[in-house]
């Protein structure tokens, strides 16, 4: 299984990027799906996650600003991320907790490479 992260880059503050994350390989299901982010000298924290029925959960620090979406037949996760500020530089991680096959009773989970966000003038 991996999980491919994409759509990073250099933005303005004030501007929007949109992540995306697509996971491959031997899939039977996928749980909860996220982002997490590492900003230098700092420990990873979480971003956004949903669940496979769509339930969504946020930092607080991005809550009104980043909207986290999932394709369940794509297998992909999505993070729009608008209004983006300074403070949210970081490098982005997607996240998956996935069973590979029906017979797992538990999940296992993966980590995409990680994707750079900047956000300066």
């Amino acid at each position: 299984v991996q999980l491919q992260a994409s759509g990073g880059g250099l933005v303005q503050p004030g501007g929007s990027l949109r992540l995306s994350c697509a996971a491959s390989g031997s899939i039977f299901s996928i749980n909860i799906m996220g982002w997490y982010r590492q900003a230098p000298g700092k420990q990873r924290e979480l971003a956004a996650t949903i669940t496979s029925g769509g339930s969504t959960n946020y930092a607080d620090s991005v809550k009104g600003r980043f909207t986290i979406s999932r394709d369940n037949d794509k297998n992909t996760v999505y993070l729009q991320m608008n209004s983006l500020k300074p403070e949210d530089t970081a490098v982005y991680y997607c996240y998956a907790q996935i069973k590979r096959t029906a017979r797992d009773y538990n999940t296992i989970s993966y980590w995409g490479q990680g994707t750079q966000v900047t956000v300066s003038s």
